[in-house]
């Protein structure tokens, strides 16, 4: 496999989704998206999960689930917030707030999948407790009616993408993707970018380039020090299932002007391919499918932290 260039995106790996009686395989081969060519879209999955509404004063549950909610012309009271996509910005350790554009009136706001902090009452978005890189769907419904306007809006930062990543076959590397969309151009690609900008990654032995974002799994899995004498984020003997999570805290030089920004990723260890369960893989492979298509990641659920498998061989 040839190197991989840091304005591109890995997708890596060949997933075997097992199915539970039937034992079908639905094979998955994840290749790099060219932003001028277009992605490579898996066969889509659907979600049988269940929808488990969790919700509270700033986290409101949809009524139902819905793929890719899209306000109609025909609704008049949809929230707007100014743009397709919104950034979190420096906010002198104060909290960025980002408030509706327009007057839909009296209601409530929510929006999903988790991970907005919305303010129920008036649909201000808290964007510096939000998780950024995220498409979400904004519903209002006016009070005195049933009536659900929803509109989409993304709000803007770095993402890795739940995958496979089998180090046999050379895919050693996690790039980041940015603004929910995973054939953007690399916004760092002219530089300007830092991440793991206070060490919080590297302390937990996850290796990050500072200037790009990718993830140095053969490094993470067996260390960067000592020839991997001294073990890498799993340990020095790693087994089947071990899991970490590390948080990347990151600045990009992009609409949202170096505001400090972070995401969470977690990294789960297998020897082979086999050794994952069918449930894991169908839960990346949905997700992945959700993300190559254009849609939510996840319609309702938290679709964070990103999964990504380190496999062996």
């Amino acid at each position: 496999m040839k190197p991989l260039k840091p304005n591109n995106i890995l997708v890596a790996g060949t997933l075997l989704l097992i199915m539970t009686a039937c034992r079908k395989e639905v094979s998955v081969t994840e290749k790099q998206p060219d932003a001028s060519q277009g992605s490579t879209r898996p066969a889509a999955v659907r979600d049988t999960t269940s929808h488990q509404h969790v919700g509270d004063s700033m986290h409101v549950p949809p009524p139902y689930p819905v793929t890719t909610p899209v306000a109609t012309s025909a609704c008049s009271f949809a929230p707007i917030y100014g743009d397709t996509i919104i950034f979190p910005q420096p906010a002198n350790g104060q909290d960025y707030i980002f408030n509706v554009v327009n007057s839909p009136g009296t209601g409530k706001y929510f929006a999903w999948p988790q991970g907005m902090v919305i303010d129920s009452s008036t649909g201000a978005i808290n964007l510096t407790k939000s998780e950024t890189g995220l498409k979400y769907a904004i519903g209002f419904v006016r009070a005195g009616t049933t009536d659900t306007c929803l509109s989409t809006l993304v709000v803007g930062g770095a993402a890795y993408m739940d995958s496979v990543y089998v180090l046999a076959d050379g895919q050693d590397t996690a790039y980041p993707y940015y603004d929910a969309n995973p054939v953007l151009a690399n916004v760092c690609a002219g530089g300007g970018c830092t991440f793991d900008v206070n060490g919080v990654a590297a302390a937990k032995k996850v290796i990050v380039d500072r200037i790009t974002g990718k993830i140095d799994l053969y490094k993470t899995l067996n260390g960067s020090g000592l020839g991997g004498l001294l073990g890498g984020a799993f340990g020095l003997l790693p087994i089947n299932g071990s899991s970490v999570t590390a948080t990347i805290y990151y600045k990009l030089n992009d609409a949202s002007n170096n505001a400090l920004q972070r995401i969470d990723v977690q990294l789960q260890y297998y020897d082979t391919r086999s050794s994952i369960g069918g449930g894991l893989l169908g839960t990346v492979v949905n997700k992945l499918n959700n993300l190559l298509s254009g849609n939510m990641i996840s319609n309702w659920a938290n679709p964070r932290p990103p999964l990504i498998m380190i496999v062996r061989r």
